[in-house]
């Protein structure tokens, strides 16, 4: 639809008129003061697109934007979600920006908090969040008769000979883990070098799939999320291929964790979500010690900094 329809708007001093506008298109609105421009404009058409836009959002989005009453209108077609920028006077507040003072700021913060995707800032890789549910449904579609373990990781890439770790595992009933690789059972001695890094994964439970193995795979990628702090480990033993699982917003590879994603975040003139370096401001005040310090073969005395207000002799 290339138009934007306007039938038997009547909001304010506008008098059951009906009205076509061009989409993608620069329009003005002209008039004399009080002919309606400000009712057609904002009352009406924005009120319409802004509160179909806020009525597609959940309960909890909604809170974070201002609901607007129908207009009095018989029908509007064509209509996109609407911002406008209001006619006001700007202040000089230094966090004030065009996005703040037209409020499109809100609109953008809510649009990356539930919309946008998170990646880590360390190797780039896109992180999410998984339930059980959702973990167990993706395991539940390989093939059936899959030989698999589900597997928890305890240690990764820490020094240290682990004893304490292994110990404590062996007490809560756990039979085998993977150490570096290799495959261990708790019962025999497993001797790791203390100035080395190490791996260790707790085998939580090994599992021939089959359709009746969703309530035993649930309770077991439970366990594994409590005892890998929410990242469990999916291995087929036909080819040792690994799949790894999050219920955090957390990157896997590099242990970055983040928060659940909200609109705050994305607000800089709050601590919340504030630039740490500049508090939201966007600029850091310096000194420029080449400026400054003028001549470094001299003293203080002699006159080696050179600014206004300093007594150099």
């Amino acid at each position: 639809m290339n138009e934007i329809t306007i039938k038997g708007a009547r909001e304010h001093n506008l008098k059951n008129i009906d009205v076509t506008i061009p989409r993608n298109k620069l329009v003005v609105i002209t008039g004399l003061s009080g002919s309606g421009k400000s009712s057609l404009a904002f009352d009406t058409i924005y009120a319409e697109g802004q509160r179909r836009y806020v009525e597609s959002l959940s309960a909890y989005a909604r809170q974070f934007l201002g609901q607007m009453d129908k207009p009095d209108v018989d029908s509007i077609d064509g209509l996109s979600p609407a911002i406008s920028i209001d006619q006001k006077t700007t202040s000089r507040n230094p966090r004030s920006t065009v996005g703040t003072v037209t409020e499109i700021h809100d609109y953008l913060r809510l649009l990356f908090a539930r919309a946008g995707e998170v990646y880590c800032t360390n190797c780039g890789k896109k992180i999410e969040r998984q339930t059980v549910d959702q973990i167990v449904d993706d395991i539940m579609q390989r093939p059936e008769g899959s030989r698999l373990m589900i597997v928890a990781p305890v240690i990764k890439g820490r020094k240290g000979e682990h004893a304490k770790v292994l110990e404590d595992l062996a007490k809560s009933g756990y039979t085998r883990v993977i150490v570096d690789g290799i495959m261990y059972t708790l019962d025999e001695e497993i001797r790791l070098e203390k100035n080395k890094k190490h791996t260790i994964d707790v085998v939580i439970d090994r599992i021939v799939l089959s359709t009746d193995s969703g309530s035993r795979l649930r309770d077991s990628v439970e366990t594994g999320l409590s005892r890998g702090d929410g990242v469990v480990k999916l291995v087929d033993m036909t080819d040792n291929n690994e799949k790894r699982y999050s219920q955090n917003y957390a990157c896997i590879d590099c242990g970055i964790s983040i928060e659940e994603i909200s609109p705050r975040m994305f607000s800089f003139n709050a601590p919340y979500g504030a630039c740490p370096q500049c508090h939201g401001l966007g600029t850091i005040m310096k000194m420029d010690e080449d400026l400054i310090v003028t001549d470094r073969t001299k003293s203080l005395a002699e006159g080696a900094i050179r600014v206004p207000g300093w007594n150099s002799g």
